[in-house]
């Protein structure tokens, strides 16, 4: 047993100890499957905070022969597969998390050299009798070793993307590392499993392609690990029963990753909301809003519209195809929100699940990767996200928008007392201090200026756009929280017609079907722009249901 080579259990055993614990041991059983065959190697991305380092930490404690697991694992998931015992404990496992021997390391070359003289210097003492050709390299070396006693090697590689994230523009030295990284993992038939752990897909530099042998699972991507991406509803809904805890605040605060269609929580703010006792933001907390600022104010046409509209709750369409998997090679709108996605900032909204349970009227938003089709509709995933890029706003640049975040508190009051002038008034002033970034003249200029316009109503409603309704679909629901005493509301939105019209299709839809568990006061809004003269105008009508 060394600190690399075939270490203990210690540290999964921290994690099953800990108040909060989520069995995820059945990502083992999809390891177990791969084992010694094509799919073997494995590079799964999600943002910080997300569970990647437990996962490896599980994977060492269930396959390193320098340990002995089956009292840790019994009463897990994996303990009922078939191969449970199989596996267990028989591989030479080597565990190498990346961000310490960059810390520690001058430089890649250093890094380098440092790697392989840790891993051989716990080789030659595990390994004293096995006769090495030359024990200062690394690759010859595990061959030597695997050969004298044909048992494969399991690699466990944590943070293996720190180099691109913390020296983002030193190319030499991140294809120094993926030339080394090939070396030792492409081909070799001491292999039998290579799991890596980041926040980065693996980049590309045309023949330094260099670990094209891995099979990547990203937050746009996880099929078909995708429940051990983060936290899944049931798990969810069984931690805030088990905790007593609000379920629906929990929801609200970190809910909204969605992974092939699959609904995830971050769990470093679960987990921390329940040890602690209240509700706060604190996966934003692991890291300054400076990591986010420089990207959405970067100068690219569209940039600036599309973060309106993601902060007004809107959804927007990314094409992530050119994204070069990197924080430096940013050529575009697209390329920066595909980044944002990959660090946890936005979501992919939709799924190849719906996109092809939808195929005869896809939006333009889906795109075909090879014969699949890929999602890319993003959204801002919850409100703890969403202050963040609030925070970042709030330093200058974005005077409008926090203009009219500022505002909102008192646009909901008038609505609430029905002053109709003063709410078409105020609509009229967010929708022209922000026209040029939302394009002034365009039905979804006008959808997105109402959510911005509205904002404050997120402290006390959920929000549904374009929610199924009676005989149709209202253009915005707002359903209160529980234990909130403020109105329904149901607002639809007209272009060149009257507000007149959108009560009477409120009425005529029967959208008000939408709210069936809700018994109170309803607030039927409508709301109507004159495209000729650049008029607002509303009207509210009160119901009780």
């Amino acid at each position: 047993m060394g600190i690399y080579l075939n270490p203990d259990n210690m540290d999964f055993q921290r994690a099953v100890n800990s108040k909060v614990y989520v069995d995820k041991t059945g990502l083992i059983a999809f390891t177990n499957s791969v084992l010694m065959t094509e799919q073997q190697y494995i590079c799964v991305s999600r943002p910080r905070r997300f569970g990647k380092s437990m996962a490896a930490n599980m994977l060492t404690a269930y396959y390193s022969c320098g340990c002995d697991s089956e009292k840790l694992f019994r009463g897990l998931k994996i303990a009922k597969s078939v191969d449970f015992k199989k596996h267990l404990n028989q591989y030479n496992v080597i565990r190498m998390e990346m961000q310490s021997f960059l810390t520690e390391a001058d430089d890649m070359d250093d890094m380098i050299r440092m790697i392989q003289k840790s891993i051989l210097f716990d080789l030659t003492e595990e390994f004293p009798d096995v006769r090495y050709f030359d024990d200062t390299k690394l690759v010859r070396s595990l061959k030597d070793v695997f050969t004298r006693y044909r048992v494969p090697f399991i690699f466990i590689i944590d943070e293996w993307d720190c180099i691109f994230r913390e020296h983002k523009d030193d190319q030499e030295a991140q294809k120094k590392y993926l030339d080394f990284l090939r070396n030792l993992l492409k081909d070799q038939s001491y292999v039998a499993l290579a799991y890596m752990t980041g926040i980065l897909p693996i980049k590309k530099y045309g023949k330094h392609s260099a670990l094209n042998m891995f099979y990547e699972y990203s937050v746009m991507n996880a099929k078909p690990i995708e429940e051990f991406t983060g936290f899944t509803e049931t798990e969810v809904k069984a931690l805030c029963e088990q905790y007593q805890v609000s379920y629906d605040r929990m929801k609200k605060m970190y809910d909204g990753y969605t992974v092939n269609g699959l609904s995830i929580y971050n769990p470093k703010s679960v987990v921390e909301s329940i040890v602690r006792g209240a509700f706060d933001s604190y996966w934003t907390k692991t890291e300054t809003y400076e990591a986010l600022k420089p990207y959405i104010q970067m100068d690219f046409d569209g940039l600036r519209m599309k973060v309106e509209q993601l902060i007004a709750g809107e959804s927007v369409s990314v094409n992530p195809l050119k994204y070069q998997n990197d924080m430096t090679t940013l050529e575009s709108a697209d390329d920066v929100l595909t980044l944002l996605v990959h660090l946890g900032y936005l979501t992919a909204a939709n799924s190849e699940e719906t996109a092809l349970q939808n195929a005869e009227a896809l939006p333009d938003s889906y795109l075909y990767v090879g014969n699949e089709l890929y999602p890319v509709d993003c959204t801002i995933p919850n409100r703890e996200v969403q202050q963040e890029f609030i925070n970042c706003m709030e330093d200058g640049g974005w005077e409008n928008v926090m203009d009219a975040i500022r505002n909102s508190d008192e646009l909901l009051r008038c609505t609430f007392s029905g002053d109709e002038a003063a709410v078409a008034q105020r609509i009229a002033v967010v929708h022209m201090e922000n026209a040029s970034a939302l394009q002034y003249n365009n039905e979804i200029s006008l959808s997105c200026v109402i959510s911005l316009a509205y904002y404050a109503a997120k402290n006390r409603y959920t929000i549904v756009r374009e929610m199924s309704a009676g005989k149709g679909f209202a253009d915005l629901v707002f359903v209160p929280d529980r234990n909130c005493s403020a109105p329904a509301m149901i607002v639809e939105l007209k272009w060149n017609k009257s507000v007149e019209t959108a009560l009477d299709q409120i009425r005529r839809q029967e959208y008000t079907a939408c709210l069936e568990r809700y018994r109170g006061e309803i607030l039927l809004v409508g709301v109507n722009y004159d495209k000729d003269n650049k008029e607002h105008s509303c009207k509210i009508e009160r119901i009780r249901k």
